[in-house]
């Protein structure tokens, strides 16, 4: 009795919904910061076991704060990945509910089995804190199920695993059961170098900022197996911005290149030449041409 189901991850932002996706994948396809809001895209993660296909699609951070239309499109990817899944993962900070996890629990659909996902728990400084705070929740709404874990050790998860698959339907599998993802390995590689960015400049450093892969070729290496030529460019609306980036003696542009190089490499299973660009493109976020061609929908 095989089940398969589609599993939507939605929360507001830093609950640690990227995180937990990684963990259920069992590999880095999902890029992660402090920064709010650093997942943009609909991102499928799938993990096969002997009884269950989960495909897990993760979602940008629920906000209300910016307007724009890359804004817009990310509210858009919430929207649609909600609708048609198996079951929903709302993921919270344990200890934690304020007025944005609200605004998600009104978005969350009344027809589809909704798990309270309590992420976090073993942050808690008061462990006696968390029986309260789960009764709290209890009554918000007919919950498939609560579960306190902790995405970033792994605690738990396999209880979670054993939720979802309660509510998966029977079914086939959708993907071979070695993917692991939908997405390119052009996109997992810019979605890297965008992380690198944020990690090194994710509080001076507004949203404007995205990555295009210019160029990626493989060639071959006897040497090393797999070769990959990379370039890219990090796109910013300010030259003030691109000042930043680079940093003195380019000394920022290196460093965020050499970082994302070592997770490019491990993604990609290969040794891999990355060139960095940085351009000015003002006002993008805000144009429905350049959105689009960026690759937001």
């Amino acid at each position: 009795m095989f089940r398969t189901g589609m599993v939507a991850i939605i929360g507001r932002p830093n609950v640690g919904k990227s995180t937990l996706l990684n963990r259920f994948v069992g590999q880095k396809i999902s890029i992660t910061s402090r920064k709010a809001q650093t997942t943009r895209h609909r991102i499928l993660g799938i993990a096969t076991t002997a009884t269950a296909q989960f495909v897990f699609v993760d979602t940008p951070g629920f906000q209300t704060r910016h307007k724009s239309l890359l804004h817009k499109s990310m509210h858009r990817a919430i929207r649609d990945a909600v609708a048609g899944v198996s079951c929903v993962l709302f993921v919270v900070e344990a200890g934690r509910f304020g007025p944005e996890d609200q605004a998600v629990l009104q978005l969350l659909p009344g027809d589809t089995p909704v798990i309270l996902v309590i992420n976090k728990s073993d942050a808690l400084d008061d462990k006696r804190s968390l029986l309260p705070f789960l009764q709290a929740r209890a009554g918000e709404h007919a919950w498939a199920a609560l579960v306190p874990v902790s995405a970033k050790t792994g605690s738990q998860i396999d209880d979670l695993t054993g939720e979802i698959e309660k509510l998966l339907p029977v079914a086939p599998a959708l993907f071979d059961a070695n993917d692991l993802t939908d997405r390119s390995e052009r996109f997992l590689v810019s979605e890297m170098i965008r992380e690198k960015v944020f990690r090194q400049l994710g509080d001076e450093l507004p949203y404007g900022m995205t990555v295009v892969i210019d160029r990626f070729v493989e060639e071959p290496s006897l040497a090393d197996g797999r070769f990959c030529r990379i370039a890219a460019t990090i796109i910013v609306e300010r030259s003030g911005h691109k000042a930043m980036l680079i940093g003195a003696n380019g000394g920022k542009l290196k460093l965020i290149g050499s970082e994302a190089r070592v997770d490019i490499e491990r993604l990609l299973q290969a040794r891999c030449h990355l060139e960095l660009w940085v351009k000015v493109k003002s006002g993008w976020a805000d144009s429905a041409a350049l959105v689009k061609s960026f690759g937001y929908d």
